[in-house]
């Protein structure tokens, strides 16, 4: 067995990006609880309880007030009755998705597992199924790594709102039911802080130590393969006991398992000193190059959580996406919403299987690649403003590339239209052998002063991103 590691920045800087998260390159999440019921989006269990935002407005005149009925009682209303998690895993295999997440618990602290730390769990309220042990038996079934995230870091500060009550109108002064202290347990003692959601991390030493106990519960009870905390690590402001102590505890319990750690930590400091102990996230965003380490993009197909009003990205924008991360050393997690019952809607299936046509043709230049000395030419890129994701207007000149042994894997980000592709970054890359499309067969070219041109077939295989397999001498 390897030696264990110790909860200091030093000891955890030795570790390393196991070869499956390297190899992977595409994961599902099922960012899935209770506040999937009203689908009504993200931040429910938060909005609810802020008078006259939209999420309360719709709580209120649906539900009633949330001094009379509260998030407590949405949580009651979960039931994920046609949920079907081997149905779904064999959809999101077939999809591409070479690895699984499952959310452990949101900031609305419910816990979609049988915890012994939390009453509020999947098991004892509403479905009456310990969720997160369904997904990771199926994702077993298909050879997946499996994930957990965790949420409950920032719930402390976040959910200060349930002790509000209205400032006008008929229940003007009635407390919201964050307040009973037969729920306090629940909805946190968290009096010090203030409607603003500052600090994200709180100090409160008490809440600290609760968050370490359910961290590690869920190391044992899955010891997950990847653990990601949406947030910094742990709790900030150069007190970082219970997040490295929670580090090395997943490590160290990867070790005891497979004799070697294959667990992945996320989470979203950028800070060196902060990264180096695990892997840097990025939300709903993107990096400008090829980074030294592997990283990851965590983003969604729609909203968060299940919302009736926003729309869904398009199956070529999610691969165009795919395409310029795994260019710069990243790896793609992206969450396919769930309706309170367990399924997913029909365009959501429809964008799901368009991918898998698309990985059906180009998951050679995808699966274990790494990349290139450039990750791509042409003047086009993705916007870099943290939370924008809109889809680029790529041109004829732009290419994203990988590589694995020999072979380059050349993304054409706009087929052109005169169907031939010149990619001007072979000029020190080395002798080109061969050609060919995937999906495709083997296809002329021309290596002139390095400059590669390559004539293509009028009919390409996939609607979507295509590319060129370039072999090296």
């Amino acid at each position: 067995m390897k030696a264990s590691f110790e909860p200091t920045f030093e000891s955890l800087y030795r570790h390393g990006t196991p070869d499956w998260f390297r190899d992977s390159k595409f994961g599902i999440w099922s960012h899935w609880g209770p506040q999937s019921v009203p689908m009504y989006g993200d931040w429910y269990a938060r909005n609810m309880y802020i008078e006259n935002s939209e999420q309360y407005l719709y709580h209120v005149r649906r539900y009633g007030h949330p001094s009379e009925f509260g998030y407590k009682d949405i949580c009651a209303l979960w039931k994920a009755e046609n949920f079907d998690p081997d149905e779904l895993m064999a959809l999101y295999h077939r999809a591409g998705a070479r690895f699984f997440v499952a959310q452990a618990t949101h900031h609305d602290h419910f816990f979609n597992y049988d915890s012994a730390v939390n009453r509020f769990n999947s098991v004892k309220v509403g479905p009456g199924k310990d969720i997160c042990a369904l997904w990771k038996a199926a994702a077993g079934k298909f050879g997946m790594p499996f994930g957990l995230t965790e949420h409950l870091a920032a719930s402390f500060s976040w959910w200060y709102v349930n002790k509000g009550a209205d400032k006008s109108g008929p229940y003007a002064g009635v407390p919201y039911d964050g307040n009973d202290p037969a729920y306090r347990d629940f909805y946190h003692a968290n009096f010090e802080h203030n409607e603003k959601n500052a600090p994200w991390l709180t100090s409160n030493r008490a809440f600290q130590d609760y968050w370490l106990r359910a961290v590690k519960e869920m190391i044992d009870r899955f010891t997950p393969d990847l653990l990601y905390s949406d947030s910094g690590l742990p709790f900030g402001n150069d007190d970082y006991a219970h997040g490295l102590e929670a580090v090395a505890y997943l490590y160290n319990r990867s070790i005891e398992k497979n004799g070697e750690n294959r667990a992945v930590y996320t989470q979203k400091d950028r800070s060196e000193k902060i990264f180096r102990v695990g892997t840097l996230d990025i939300e709903k965003s993107q990096l400008p190059g090829i980074q030294e380490q592997p990283w990851e993009t965590d983003t969604c197909i729609g909203n968060w959580f299940y919302d009736v009003r926003h729309e869904f990205k398009k199956p070529g924008h999610i691969i165009e996406m795919l395409v310029d991360i795994i260019s710069k050393n990243g790896t793609m997690l992206l969450n396919i919403l769930q309706k309170p019952d367990g399924t997913i809607d029909p365009w959501e299936r429809w964008t799901l299987e368009e991918i898998a046509s698309w990985f059906a043709v180009a998951s050679e230049g995808v699966y274990g690649t790494r990349p290139w000395r450039t990750f791509g030419e042409g003047d086009s890129r993705v916007v870099i403003n943290g939370f924008q994701e809109s889809q680029v207007d790529w041109t004829p000149s732009d290419f994203r590339f990988t590589a694995k042994g020999n072979d380059v894997y050349a993304f054409m980000m706009r087929a052109p239209e005169d169907r031939v592709a010149v990619i001007r970054s072979m000029k020190d890359g080395g002798t080109v052998k061969g050609v060919s499309l995937l999906g495709g067969g083997e296809l002329p070219f021309r290596q002139d002063f390095g400059v590669l041109s390559v004539n293509l077939p009028d009919s390409l295989p996939t609607p979507y991103t295509n590319c060129l397999k370039i072999t090296l001498a």
